[in-house]
């Protein structure tokens, strides 16, 4: 018995790791163990050898399994201690700047414009991107035979024969969202419309789904001197410049009357955009003040209330702020591009903080 304990107990002592120690226990307490065994031959003793050699077997497992916790939980320990040197960290330290995913440059353009126009007061409204015909065409005083409505660049939806529902369309613009707005509110208003639309066009500075934001400002004495003095300050705010310059020329769209294009004075000395300095102008958004028959469309009184509207490209002035090249790079889920472009998930525009990073 005494040689029993000597030799386990020495040979746990000695025990370098877990797998090792598993099998001194294996040897000595197992079901085949040598104390096991030992348990075996009480049954051919005496009563009275029993009564002596049982407690001094159980006494010697226990002491053999005690021997053995022991060890596992020093062994245990250890190997706690080493890992813990080994992957020390000071928690006092400054945290890193770890990118925790990336925000894609239209989602976070299209934060900054929500952002700058909220400043302003401008609420956000939104719309279905399935729309019927008058909303999208007729509402906007954009008669049938006008080329907007054409196939080449409208996405009709399929109707099957004898259907004589009014035809629907994948939206070409968000104006539709103004009529929506100004039918559901009414008049005063004020809100901005961002999201998708549709046309049939592919190249490097189109695609057949895009993002636009268009803005709306009726009252009753809202002129074009508004306009221009709302188009100006987000400019400086969204470039982050002091100074803008804007030049205004006539155009046509058929839901403002007058209409104006927009151009922003600039630089591309060195292939580098620099907005509000230099001799070239680039156009940058459409806008006019609202056609008095899509008021009337909106139920909205042309002869007690008036406005400005303007639409500009989501992706096309995030191209221009971000140095992005090729429109078609926006859609190709490239996971390099959007690490070389993206936006820290946590990074969040405010007129306070700064829009960009």
């Amino acid at each position: 018995m005494d040689d029993l304990r000597q030799k386990y107990l020495d040979l746990v002592a000695g025990a370098a790791d877990e797998a090792t120690l598993e099998d001194i226990r294996l040897q000595a307490v197992g079901k085949k163990g040598e104390v096991a065994l030992a348990m075996r031959e009480l049954g051919k003793m005496t009563p009275e050898e029993r009564q002596v050699q049982g407690p001094k077997l159980n006494a010697l497992k226990d002491e053999i399994n005690s021997a053995l916790a022991a060890k596992k939980a020093a062994l245990g320990d250890a190997a706690l201690d080493e890992r813990l040197r080994g992957e020390w960290l000071d928690v006092t330290l400054p945290a890193r700047d770890r990118r925790m995913g990336s925000i894609h440059p239209v989602s976070q353009v299209t934060e900054e414009v929500t952002t700058i126009f909220a400043d302003m007061g401008f609420a956000v409204a939104e719309g279905p991107q399935i729309e019927d015909d008058w909303h999208n065409f007729d509402a906007l005083n954009i008669p049938p035979h006008h080329p907007a409505r054409q196939e080449h660049d409208t996405f009709f939806m399929h109707r099957d024969p004898g259907d004589n529902r009014p035809p629907h369309v994948l939206r070409t613009h968000t104006s539709p969202v103004q009529i929506r707005a100004m039918q559901k509110q009414g008049a005063p208003i004020r809100v901005i419309a961002p999201g998708r639309v549709y046309r049939s066009d592919y190249d490097q500075t189109h695609t057949p789904m895009f993002h636009q934001v268009e803005g709306l400002a009726i009252d009753r004495d809202i002129s074009m001197a508004n306009l221009k003095w709302t188009l100006e300050e987000f400019c400086r705010a969204y470039f982050e410049v002091d100074e803008v310059e804007l030049r205004f020329r006539a155009s046509h769209f058929p839901f403002t009357e007058p209409s104006a294009e927009v151009d922003l004075r600039c630089s591309w000395e060195g292939g580098q955009l620099k907005v509000g300095q230099g001799d070239d102008w680039m156009e940058i958004l459409g806008s006019g003040m609202v056609h008095p028959k899509v008021l009337e469309s909106a139920g909205v009184d042309p002869t007690q209330w008036q406005g400005f509207a303007f639409g500009m490209g989501i992706d096309r002035i995030a191209m221009l702020k971000y140095g992005i090249p090729d429109l078609r790079a926006f859609f190709d889920s490239d996971l390099r591009w959007l690490r070389h472009y993206g936006f820290s998930a946590l990074d969040m525009p405010t007129m306070r903080g700064g829009l960009s990073r």
